[in-house]
């Protein structure tokens, strides 16, 4: 079943958390031991997030909770200025379902007829501020990972068919096939060729929160892949993942400039181009200096990118900002400086026209 939408159900009864037990070691006391316990209890953070049960019952939440899709749920957050994080399609869709009110004590927030969609993280946290700045209150949050569970949906459901993977060699990447049943079996797949690819734990592991995280990728491990959920029933398939290798290693841009001619004539075109070659999901944006800049001169100015493949299974970005001078004059004559910007930094580059 790959991306279909949920089946509403009869509710059920919600499952029970299941709370490991936590075997503390007791260390010698030392001199002055209460002293430092009143003040590293001051600096503990305290969970402020609670489910309200039947019968206005309260529960607070371990870090994981099953429930059966279908069902509604509201939790609450002790504060009056509390700010929530959950999954964020029920934002991008507007999603009707999902309500949050803050009340003088506490902040509310009702999930109705729940899905498989909605399975992922709710947390929510406390609002320090002064003025017109607000910082988060470090001491006082309260988070748990939903699993809403369906026979019918192994896997969270995604809007799209086909997703893209980028895997850069200095960090890890993650295949999103996140489940619903966190004790689903789920295998990972190549589609070509067809072969199950081991999890060893250490290199490949397999996270129900997050999907199959490569430690360390490698272009080895581009192509296509998908998962396999198995859970008291016919196996279950994800959508397909396109795993990307990536060439450019993460920085400021790695611009170049190229100029049509160095020497223009008057009333000749000339085109200034600023290229950046760069890692696929990295947005560039391009600023310019040029000689008539402050008195007005007019010029076209063009921005693009693309993706290319550079024959070896490596992938890059490259971006493009061209500057067109229509008529060149006397004004026109003098530097050319392009200015690219991501989040990493920023890379000026400069070429002359003379007349």
């Amino acid at each position: 079943v790959i991306g279909q939408p949920t089946k509403s159900k009869r509710p059920k009864e919600p499952g029970e958390n299941k709370i490991k037990p936590v075997n503390k070691k007791v260390k010698p006391k030392a001199p002055k031991t209460k002293e430092r316990e009143s003040v590293d209890s001051s600096l503990k953070s305290q969970s402020i997030l609670t489910q309200v049960m039947d019968k206005g019952h309260f529960q607070k939440l371990a870090a994981t909770l099953s429930l059966t899709a279908g069902q509604s749920i509201e939790l609450r957050c002790k504060g009056n200025n509390v700010t929530w994080n959950y999954p964020s399609y029920l934002d991008t869709f507007k999603d009707s379902r999902l309500s949050i009110k803050q009340l003088d004590r506490y902040s509310q927030l009702i999930l109705a007829n729940s899905t498989a969609a909605d399975t992922g993280a709710y947390s929510c946290w406390l609002q320090l501020c002064t003025g017109n700045k607000c910082r988060k209150d470090e001491t006082k949050t309260g988070s748990t990972y939903i699993f809403f569970t369906d026979k019918e949906e192994l896997f969270v459901p995604t809007p799209s068919y086909f997703e893209i993977v980028y895997l850069n060699p200095d960090k890890p990447a993650v295949i999103p096939c996140r489940v619903t049943t966190p004790s689903a079996k789920v295998t990972l797949h190549r589609e070509f060729p067809a072969e199950e690819i081991e999890t060893d734990g250490t290199d490949i592991i397999y996270d129900a929160k997050k999907g199959f995280v490569f430690q360390h990728p490698t272009s080895d491990h581009k192509g296509i892949v998908y998962c396999k959920a198995e859970s008291q029933g016919a196996p279950q398939i994800s959508i397909k993942y396109h795993l990307l290798y990536v060439e450019v290693p993460r920085g400021p841009p790695s611009a170049s400039i190229a100029v049509s001619s160095n020497r223009a004539g008057v009333s000749d075109r000339v085109h200034v181009v600023c290229t950046v070659l760069g890692e696929p999901d990295v947005d560039v944006t391009f600023r310019w200096q040029y000689p008539g800049q402050e008195s007005g001169r007019p010029v076209i100015i063009q921005n693009f990118w693309r993706l290319i493949n550079r024959g070896i299974g490596h992938t890059t970005r490259i971006s493009k900002s061209v500057l067109l001078v229509e008529d060149f004059e006397d004004i026109d004559v003098g530097n050319y400086v392009c200015i690219a910007q991501n989040l990493q930094g920023e890379t000026a580059v400069a070429t002359k026209v003379e007349l």
